[in-house]
Order: C-alpha cells, then sequence, then structure tokens
C-alpha cells in the first residue's frame, strides 16, 4: 500500500493513502493490521481520504511504515466479512455439526453408550418442559419433552435420539431467521464528521467535532455536511435538506436560519451557533424514534409457534386416552411419536428462507418472514414522494418566454450563465441545453454569482439576471407584468420556477420538477387490483405540488409539508385505525414512518439509515417490484397454509393407523419423519414462473 507521511512526531504518526486505496467497511481490519505491530498503542483508519492515525512507543516507526507498506488492499477485502456473511457462514457451521455428530453416533457409538449419552442430550428439552409447565403453560416444548422421554422409556434410543436432532434442525432455521429481521443501525449514519472548524475570537481553528459544546459557533464551506442543529449568525448558502425534508432544490439559509444536522452546504458559506449537539440533534432524535418502534415490532411470536403450540393438548389427551382404553403402551406411544409441531416448525422457516432467496433473485432484499406476512396482509400503502415516487433529480421541463425571445434563445442565455455553477438546478439547465443540441459560447461578461439567489452579468451592454424570485423581483426590481404575473401564479402551483431577466424585463421562465418514475401510475393501479384498499402519499413539499402528483399517478389521499415525527404520526394513526399498513419511503426523514409501519421498503438508493430500518429493500430502481413482492409473500402464506393441512391430515392418519395398532411406534416416527422431510423439500419450490426479470 502506497502512502505519503502527512505529519511525524515523536510518538504519533499521520499517513494518507488516498481516496478509494482501500474501501469502506475495512477500516477495521486495516487498523487490526497495524496493530500487530510491536509498539503500536492505537491506530485509526478513514477510508474517505484514505487517513491512518498511529499513536505508537519506542523506536518502531520504521517498523510501522514497513508493515502498512506490506498490506494489501484485497487481502482487506477478504478479511472483512458483513454481519450477514458471518450469519451464514455461522449457519453452515452449525447444520454440518449437527449432521455429521448425528450419523458419527449412529455409525460408530458403542450401544452401551445409547442410555446415557441419549439421556445426556434429553436433559435441555426437559429443562424447558417443567419451564413451561412452572408458568402454567402447555406448548411445544412439553410436547417435545413428553415424546423423548417416552421413546427413552420405550428403549427407543435411535427414534428418541431422531426426534432431538430434528428439532436442532428447526430451532437453528429458527434463529437463523429471525436473525436475519434484525438490523443494527450503523454508527456512522447520521453525521460521520471527526473535525470542525470553530471560530473562537476571530480566529478559525480545526478542532475535534466531540469538543465543541452548546453555543460555538463553526463555520461550514461549500460541499460539507452539517454537523449539528443550529442558527446561522453569519453568511449565506443554498442548502441541501432532501434527506431531512425531502424537498429536492436547495434552501436559501442567511443569518436567523434554523439548519440541520445531515443536511449539505451546496453553495456558499455559512456560519453556524450551535443549538444541539450531534447526539441531541434532531436526526439522534430520529434514531431514538426507530431504535423505540423496533422495540415494539421485536415481540410477536410466529403464526407456526401458536398453530404448534395449539396442537399440544391435543396430542397429549389422545396419547392419554389411547393409553386409558387399550391400557397398551405401544399404541400411546406412537401418539406421540407424532408431531405436529416438529413438521409445522420445520418446513414454515424453510418456505420464508426460499422466499427470500427467490426475492433476492429478484432484487428485493427480505429481512424476515413476517415482513413478508404483513406485506400479503396489508390493506393501507404510504409512499414517500422524492425519491420514491419521483427520482429525486432536478429537470428542466417547461421554458414560458418573454419579451421577444424565444424558447431556445432563453435556454441557451441561460444554460451559458448557470454552466460556472455546480449546483443541482444549474446542471438540470445545462443538462437541458445539451439535450436539444443547444451550443452556448459565451457572449457575457464576467458573471457575478450572488449566494443562494442567482447569477448577474451583463450581455450585450444589458444586464443579465438569473435566479429566484425573490433576488430578480425584490433585490433587483426586475418588472413584470399582469399577464405575466397570472403565469407566474400558475406555473408556480405545479413547478420550482427560476427566472430570466434582460434589461431589468423578464425574458423568460424554467420550470424545473422532480420528474415522476414512469412505471409510478401502472404499479399503484395494480397494487389496488392486488388487494391495497388505501393509496397515500406523504411528503415534506407544498400543498400544490403534493396535489399535482397525486392527480397524475390516481392516489386516494396525500399529505403535504410534513416533518418525520408528522410521518410518524400518520403511520400509528392509521394502524390504530385497524389497518395493517406499508410504508414505502428513501430518506433520513421517513425513517421514524419505516420504524412504525407493520412492514417498511426503502429503495435502492434510499439513505443509508432508511435502508437499515427497512423491513424490505429495493435491489432495483423500479417500483415494480411492489407488485412481484405483493404476489409472492401472497402465494407464500398460501403455500405454509397447505402444507398446514397436509401436515395435520397425514399426521392425524398416523395418529388413527398407531391408535388402531396397525402400524408400531417405530414405524410411526419414520413415516412422520420421512413426511416431514418430504414437506420441507416441496417447501424450496420456487413461488413464482420465472418471467425472464430480474428487476435489475
Amino acid at each position: 500500500m502506497k502512502f505519503k507521511i502527512v505529519y511525524d512526531s515523536p510518538g504519533r504518526l499521520r499517513l494518507r493513502c488516498g481516496k478509494d486505496v482501500f474501501p469502506r467497511g475495512c477500516e477495521e481490519s486495516l487498523a487490526e493490521a497495524v496493530s500487530q505491530c510491536e509498539g503500536v498503542l492505537s491506530v485509526r483508519a478513514t477510508s474517505v481520504n484514505g487517513g491512518i492515525l498511529i499513536y505508537y512507543s519506542g523506536d518502531s516507526k520504521r517498523m510501522i511504515l514497513d508493515a502498512v507498506s506490506g498490506i494489501k488492499a484485497a487481502e482487506l477485502e477478504k478479511r472483512q466479512l458483513t454481519a450477514m456473511q458471518q450469519l451464514d457462514d455461522s449457519f453452515k457451521r452449525s447444520l454440518i455439526k449437527i449432521l455429521v455428530r448425528r450419523t458419527a453416533m449412529k455409525l460408530f457409538m458403542p450401544s452401551f453408550l445409547a442410555l446415557p449419552v441419549t439421556l445426556l442430550r434429553a436433559i435441555p428439552y426437559i429443562k424447558k418442559a417443567l419451564s413451561s409447565l412452572w408458568r402454567g403453560k402447555l406448548t411445544v416444548d412439553v410436547l417435545d419433552a413428553v415424546s423423548i422421554s417416552a421413546a427413552i422409556a420405550g428403549g427407543s434410543y435411535s427414534t428418541a435420539s431422531s426426534v432431538m436432532t430434528l428439532l436442532k434442525i428447526s430451532a437453528l432455521l429458527e434463529d437463523y431467521t429471525r436473525s436475519r429481521t434484525k438490523s443494527t443501525l450503523s454508527e456512522s449514519l447520521a453525521v460521520n464528521i471527526d473535525k470542525v472548524w470553530k471560530i473562537t475570537d476571530g480566529c478559525v481553528e480545526s478542532v475535534p467535532t466531540s469538543s465543541v459544546i452548546v453555543g460555538d459557533v463553526i463555520r461550514i464551506g461549500q460541499g460539507s455536511m452539517i454537523p449539528v442543529d443550529g442558527e446561522v449568525t453569519d453568511g449565506e448558502a443554498g442548502v441541501n435538506e432532501a434527506a431531512m425534508t425531502g424537498e429536492a432544490l436547495p434552501q436559501h439559509k442567511c443569518k436567523g436560519s434554523v439548519v440541520y444536522a445531515g443536511t449539505v452546504v451546496e453553495e456558499g458559506s455559512i456560519d453556524v451557533k450551535i443549538s444541539q449537539l450531534p447526539d441531541e440533534s434532531r436526526i439522534g432524535k430520529v434514531v431514538e424514534l426507530i431504535e423505540n418502534s423496533e422495540n415494539l415490532k421485536s415481540q410477536a411470536q410466529t403464526n407456526a409457534e401458536r398453530f404448534a403450540d395449539s396442537l399440544v393438548p391435543v396430542s397429549l389427551a389422545v396419547s392419554v386416552l389411547t393409553y386409558l382404553f387399550t391400557r397398551n403402551v405401544s399404541k400411546a406411544l406412537s401418539v406421540l411419536m407424532v408431531d405436529y409441531s416438529c413438521a409445522i416448525k420445520l418446513s414454515t422457516p424453510i418456505c420464508v428462507i426460499s422466499a427470500m432467496r427467490e426475492a433476492a433473485n429478484r432484487s428485493i432484499m427480505v429481512k424476515g418472514g413476517r415482513f413478508l406476512e404483513n406485506f400479503a396482509l396489508a390493506d393501507t400503502i404510504i409512499f414517500d414522494k422524492t425519491g420514491t415516487l419521483t427520482v429525486s433529480c432536478p429537470n428542466l421541463c417547461r421554458i414560458i418566454a418573454f419579451d421577444g425571445y424565444s424558447e431556445d434563445e432563453v435556454l441557451k442565455i441561460s444554460a451559458c450563465l448557470e454552466e460556472h455553477f455546480p449546483h443541482s438546478v444549474a446542471k438540470a439547465v445545462v443538462r437541458a441545453a445539451e439535450l436539444k443540441g443547444i451550443k452556448h459560447r459565451e457572449e457575457h461578461a464576467e458573471v457575478e454569482y450572488i449566494v443562494a439567489h442567482g447569477i448577474a452579468s451583463q450581455l450585450h451592454g444589458k444586464r443579465a439576471l438569473i435566479g429566484s424570485a425573490h433576488f430578480l423581483f425584490d433585490d433587483e426590481n426586475v418588472r413584470v407584468t399582469d399577464e405575466q404575473s397570472r403565469i407566474i401564479s400558475e406555473l408556480g402551483a405545479e413547478y420550482s420556477l427560476i427566472y430570466l431577466a434582460i434589461g431589468e424585463k423578464l425574458a423568460g421562465i424554467l420550470c424545473i420538477e422532480d420528474p415522476i418514475r414512469i412505471e409510478a401510475a401502472g404499479v399503484i393501479a395494480d397494487l389496488k387490483r392486488r388487494g391495497f384498499k388505501r393509496v397515500l402519499m406523504i411528503t415534506g413539499d407544498g400543498e400544490e405540488t403534493a396535489r399535482s402528483v397525486s392527480e397524475k399517478l390516481g392516489i386516494d389521499r396525500y399529505c403535504a409539508r410534513v416533518l418525520p415525527e408528522d410521518k410518524l404520526n400518520i403511520v400509528n394513526a392509521i394502524k390504530e385505525k385497524g389497518r395493517k399498513v406499508v410504508m414505502v419511503g428513501d430518506g433520513i426523514n421517513d425513517s421514524p414512518a419505516l420504524a412504525a409501519a407493520d412492514v417498511s421498503v426503502a429503495m435502492k438508493d434510499a439513505s443509508d439509515i432508511a435502508r437499515e430500518t427497512a423491513d424490505i429493500t429495493l435491489l432495483s430502481s423500479s417500483l415494480d417490484r411492489l407488485s412481484v413482492l405483493r404476489e409472492m409473500s401472497e402465494r407464500l402464506f398460501e403455500r405454509i397454509r397447505r402444507n398446514y393441512s397436509f401436515i395435520t391430515l397425514f399426521n392425524s392418519g398416523l395418529l388413527v393407523l398407531g391408535i388402531a395398532g396397525i402400524i408400531a411406534p417405530a414405524a410411526s416416527a419414520l413415516l412422520h419423519n420421512m413426511s416431514t422431510m418430504a414437506i420441507c423439500a416441496s417447501s424450496m419450490r420456487p413461488f413464482l414462473k420465472n418471467d425472464g426479470n430480474d428487476g435489475k
């Protein structure tokens, strides 16, 4: 690994490898590799700029530099396993261990050890059963323990061992499925800024973010993320608040304006007086809301467990009655060998995992079975607008020309002025000119850029202005006619407007919109056909924009100008009416609502915190995956219901045959286990026909 030394003092080294030299997520592996050098006290690595900060003792500097030089980025990637990979590897190892142990016991264990080994293995099951009975509950654990104990009492140690092996596999599959439903919020999701520029007595110095306190003033320049909530004390800037409010266009911030952690200064520079530290900021409260909602969400038991538990008293009662009426231990044991719960508890997670795997192949990542069930049963779906129903990229969609100028002339002049500046709206204007093949050589004088307002220049001896209504009409006193005012009022209801003025007269209006996804209207119509009775949209945008989008997409109801906590309240209010809610979103501002919904879906390009919070993530940029998911989830639970019916009928048949004395306990156990394996194999079949579309 190549690097340069940017700071060198006794006991402290700072190295710079460059951006993307080692991937994000490999910092810990790199730090661990360097820490193995003698004398190293601590290491901190940052992938953003390839920085490595090393504290050491003694004269081990040369050894440390040699060690860093010998590290290869590819090896770091190999060493870095994701949490899901670790979970998968652990599951595979545990499953192989169970199967190998069972095979070895059958082949090599001496017969005289069969009883003590089987008794030893049975102890945990008996403890669970006694614990359930102590709590006054007759659960599947009790039936498991009785079945194992009865087999041991009857001298059928192999049968008891087979039952315990199947139960272990069942428990392993359940734990694996449950673990996939859980996600941990990344520590760096909200704000990952180590240093800030603090202003003290007119001097600006770089200090650790952890050292600032409420009341300090920090300077935030163009392109930087705002690390705290606060109030602007000086400067002007265009701040991108899309992650917090959903608004796609930069918001003008000046002295007295409030800014929030996690938003980005897209243009300009501002001084901010801190009102809330990072942990207490609005984004910190968003995380707290998510954690609380996750705790509420994780309490439910699966349908399989409830159904299996409900059959326990039946199995025990039938076994006892069989013995009372027949006085035949073999017949009573045959009943106990037929364990409804084993097949139910094993086939259900296999169905779910198969569905999750198939969903992944179709560009849908699902974190657990209950989310598929909730999606199948939901009757209400709520969409965020920006980045979900729209593509969250400003687009020039219409031009209105005045004062003798043509639309192409307005676009040419606007692009010529805007091409000097990198903000999103300027890029949309320049991109529109390129698509129309309009060439624009500079005919204007040097431009004057007024932060978060617009641009001023001279064009053929006349003052040329482009920017916001406030800039042109209030600051520069550009005149507009009554007809122009009427047009502006009509257009402003649907678009964000940029104005071009030449010689103190309005020359044109550029209409900017956040384009609606092409497939959105069709997907919403299809979801309604598939059983969603209510489709809602919630957005931080204004009333007129929200109404326009809703009408175009056939959405039943919308809520405009909502904050993150408002979205959460809306979801909770709908749930209180007894409806099952799906929430689809992409931003930090959607995360509390995502966490509160019965099932939440994040878009492909969603923020990290939205993806971590969501129960389901679309790995495709197309909304049509929602229709695929609805169909798959419905078929999953149709299969589970069919499995329940088959298991109940088949095992009930075994009970009748056992009670009648037609089959022995060993045969009953064998047929039961074979049917369990068969139903599990059947559960792995694909749910949907291969349509040749993976959604990517």
